[in-house]
This record gives C-alpha cells, structure tokens and sequence, in this order.
C-alpha cells in the first residue's frame, strides 16, 4: 500500500510527462514502466464548446463540467486540477472580461503549459497556481464556481480535497466537477497498479461513498447531472491482470463510470 505522498509524487511524475506530449502522443504513449496507457480513453469531445483552445486540450478529462457549471458573466471560477487550461479557458469566455478563471495544479509542467497558452492568448483575466488540492492556495469565500475534470480521484484524501473545494467557495456558491466512480470492487492489482491511478481508475471510489465525502465536507442539493459508462480496453486491463483475473473481472460486471456531479455551499 502506498502512502499518500508516494500516491501525489506518481501523479505528479505521470503528469508532467503528459504535459511534454501532445494529445495525440497521449493516445499512444507508453508513460508508465508497466506499459502503454492511453490516457485519452474516458475525454469527452470539446470541440463545440465556446472558448475551446486546441492547445490546452491534451484529452485527460473524463466529462465536460463547465457545460453543467451554471457559470454566468462576471463569476469568479477555480478549477481544479486545471492541467494545460482547458476547462478554464472555457469557462472564462463564459465569465467575460468581469470576470475571473483561477486554474489550480500541483505539477510544475502543467502549471507552465497553462500559463504559456493564457500569454499566447494574450488572457489578462485568467491566471494558474501551482499548489495541492488538498491544501488550496486561495482564501476563504472567493469563488462562485468550482469546477473540476477527472481529478478528484487522483487526491489521496478526498474528503480533506472536498473540505478545501468548500472553504473556498463563497456562500451560495456550488460546484460541477466530473470525475470517475466505481460500481463494484476492483482486483487488488489494478488498485495497486500506478498506471491505472494516474488512469484515474484505481484512486476510484464507490459512488455511494464519492456522494457521501461531497455530503461530509457540508454540501446540499447533491445531484448527479450525468452519467456516462467508460469502458477500459482489454488491452490496457490485461497489462495487471491475469487472463482468468480478467474473465472474473468481467463475469463480475465491475462498472467504471464517469459522474458529473452538482452541490452547493449553503
């Protein structure tokens, strides 16, 4: 079992290594020493979103949360987990130039892909913070929106990740934020495997226990907008299971599924 900042220090190493790749080299690379992941397999199509940017789209979403983010002009949003900028630059044609897109990762890479498409762009009203999600860089009550894409999961401790998303956001304020849940328990191996964390499958959890932590942290109106089957392919399955791990894992019906879920601060 590895330690949380063993969990954090995989992220960061997978990541940054994406940050240095195209979307396309994404859908082939080999990132992790245990073979090829392709880390594009559960991102949904942006292309017809306002304020879509090419560049900062490297295909590591799981849903498309700003469109569910009941964002209106002049909003402060954070997003978490921002990678090359792409949920934020969308939601900042959103907001308009009242208002505001703080994009917050804990990879450096990351963080300096982000900045350097905002300048191209030449975006004053939109800026990227290097910092944890778990401890989040931002003071009390600033945001109207928090939005988040396939990232969650990644944090080692959710509940802590909730706490701060709730902090941060101002009263009446609420979240949309897509992210990967489990039907079902999956085999030790894949839960053990760091490609299939930074894949975003193994730091899964259960939907009941996800909607649980959002309710914890003190969240109302918990609601999920969308829900969208991912199928992972055998090919990347059978590089940590077994041919009769796999059989079972099928028989069994283990469903991976991608959420994109609502709540509010009161």
């Amino acid at each position: 079992m590895k330690t949380n900042q063993e969990l954090k220090n995989i992220v960061k190493e997978k990541y940054g290594e994406i940050a240095r790749q195209s979307k396309e080299q994404n859908e082939t690379s080999c990132c992790g020493a245990g073979g090829c992941t392709d880390y594009t397999i559960m991102s949904e199509d942006y292309t017809n979103l306002s304020g879509y940017i090419a560049d900062a789209d490297l295909g590591l979403g799981c849903g498309l949360p700003t469109e569910f983010a009941q964002i209106k002009f002049g909003n402060t949003v954070v997003d978490l987990g921002s990678g090359a900028g792409n949920d934020a630059f969308v939601a900042r044609s959103i907001v308009g130039e009242t208002g505001r897109v703080i994009g917050i990762d804990m990879t450096e890479a990351m963080i300096a892909k982000a900045k350097l498409n905002a300048i191209k762009l030449n975006f004053s009203n939109v800026e990227f913070l290097l910092g944890d999600i778990e401890n989040i860089p931002i003071e009390n009550n600033t945001a109207d929106v928090v939005v988040s894409n396939c990232v969650m999961n990644l944090v080692p401790n959710k509940q802590k990740a909730f706490s701060e998303t709730f902090r941060i956001l101002k009263s009446g304020g609420h979240f949309s934020i897509s992210d990967i849940v489990l039907k079902g328990e999956l085999p030790e191996t894949l839960k053990n495997a760091a490609t299939m964390y930074t894949g975003c499958v193994a730091g899964a959890q259960q939907t009941e226990e996800y909607i649980s932590t959002i309710k914890e942290a003190g969240f109302v109106n918990t609601q999920i907008q969308k829900e969208r089957e991912i199928n992972v392919p055998n090919e990347t399955l059978i590089q940590h299971l077994s041919s009769e791990e796999l059989c079972d894992f099928k028989r069994r019906g283990v469903g991976i599924f991608s959420i994109t879920v609502y709540a509010d601060k009161p």
